[in-house]
């Protein structure tokens, strides 16, 4: 595994599988997305967008916290509105860079994910939790209506089950995130990586050319009339069905075999 240890707050390693793992590596701070935090995941996922071998990124944290949402008390040292509205843009860029990515995103989440640590779970493509996670978008405890983390959230789950934990700041378990829909699948701690690998196993089985068209078209039409996201799906599946991997798999099914797929440029 090739790794990049240049910024301890984030440890970044990459795969033979060209798997992208990203570790938020400051657990005493309970994995907060500081100033520095936020600059070393953008500076990583630029990394991983100009990597066109690029298959997967897991996103997982050491400690106890997957992350606590933003820095408070760095937040509270810079009493500016201009400086709140800088911090909030790089959130959303880093946020932005991991939906515009052309590979799956998976959250592999071990612990606390409160406020903007649910949005970043929320942002994922796909997330594996421990039972012993629990999610929560609690700045209204502080006085603070977790405005952007609303934007991931109201995405994921039911528009009055993100109210509800917005107004009130109550966390729920992992059973609960995943019954919502905030999460995929929950397991025990000790089977969290290997739930990781499974998930991740079945996702570079599948052509990467027809995950990345996927992906794309996947965000676009859920912000879009249904009349206009059905002409994008209809053109999407026209495209994805002339490219060689669905030529391809198309003629296996019919001739009862399995695919065999031609390495792209992402192997």
């Amino acid at each position: 595994m090739n790794a990049t240890p240049a910024n301890d707050l984030l440890l970044h390693a990459r795969d033979a599988q060209a798997v992208h793992r990203l570790t938020l590596n400051a657990p005493r701070s309970f994995n907060v997305l500081s100033e520095e935090m936020l600059a070393a995941l953008q500076s990583a996922l630029d990394q991983v967008a100009a990597d066109p071998q690029s298959r997967a990124v897991v996103i997982a944290a050491e400690g106890r916290a997957f992350c606590a949402g933003h820095d408070l008390k760095q937040m509270r040292a810079h009493p500016d509105i201009d400086y709140y509205r800088q911090l909030f843009a790089r959130c959303t860029r880093v946020m932005m860079a991991l939906r515009r990515l052309e590979v799956p995103v998976i959250a592999r989440v071990q612990g606390l994910a409160t406020a903007a640590g649910c949005q970043l779970v929320a942002q994922c493509d796909l997330a594996v939790a421990s039972q012993e996670a629990s999610f929560g978008v609690n700045g209204i405890d502080v006085g603070l209506f977790c405005a952007t983390p609303s934007v991931a959230l109201s995405r994921n789950i039911l528009p009055k089950q993100a109210m509800e934990m917005l107004l009130t700041g109550d966390f729920i378990s992992a059973q609960e995130a995943c019954a919502r829909g905030l999460v995929n699948r929950v397991v025990p701690a000790d089977a969290l990586d290997d739930a990781v690998e499974q998930l991740l196993a079945r996702l570079l089985a599948k052509p990467r050319e027809a995950l990345a068209m996927g992906k794309q078209l996947f965000y676009r039409q859920l912000e879009t009339g249904m009349e206009a996201a059905y002409q994008l799906a209809g053109n999407t599946m026209a495209c994805n069905m002339v490219h060689e991997v669905a030529q391809e798999g198309v003629q296996a099914f019919i001739e009862k075999r399995p695919p065999t797929w031609r390495p792209s440029a992402a192997d």
